[in-house]
């Protein structure tokens, strides 16, 4: 149950960032039911999934090794961290029939990590899936 309301919550927090965001898109190839208010929603929600599996797998040995480079700069450096983690989520659904695209890392991948953080921050709070 907590891993689905953690999809749920990242899903959301992506959407607002894409919602908020010019550069970010998510497009399919192809339709999955034919319903687009449906197809959005599943396809947010997979973006969320491969998000989560990358923040899960991934991140925490990008955090130990920009340890001391997060230390020199404060915490500010866990920002580009996620940008980092949101660019390679994009990179990794251009293999699936959904696609989720950043266009640029300096701007709106930075942007969209810090978007993103406050959505989740907020909404898990909301929703008791952040301890």
């Amino acid at each position: 149950m907590r891993l689905l309301l953690q999809i749920l919550v990242n899903g959301l927090a992506l959407w607002v960032a894409g919602w908020i965001l010019p550069g970010i898109t998510v497009s399919e190839s192809g339709t999955m039911t034919g319903n687009e208010t449906l197809d959005v929603v599943l396809a947010y929600l997979f973006i969320g999934l491969v998000f989560g599996v990358v923040n899960a797998l991934v991140r925490p040995i990008v955090r130990l090794l920009a340890l001391p480079l997060t230390i020199l700069t404060l915490g500010l450096f866990s920002i580009i961290i996620n940008a980092g983690m949101l660019m390679l989520t994009s990179w990794l659904t251009s293999f699936t029939p959904v696609h989720f695209a950043v266009d640029s890392f300096f701007w709106t991948a930075i942007l969209a990590s810090i978007i993103i953080s406050i959505v989740s921050m907020v909404a898990g709070s909301l929703t008791g899936s952040r301890r």
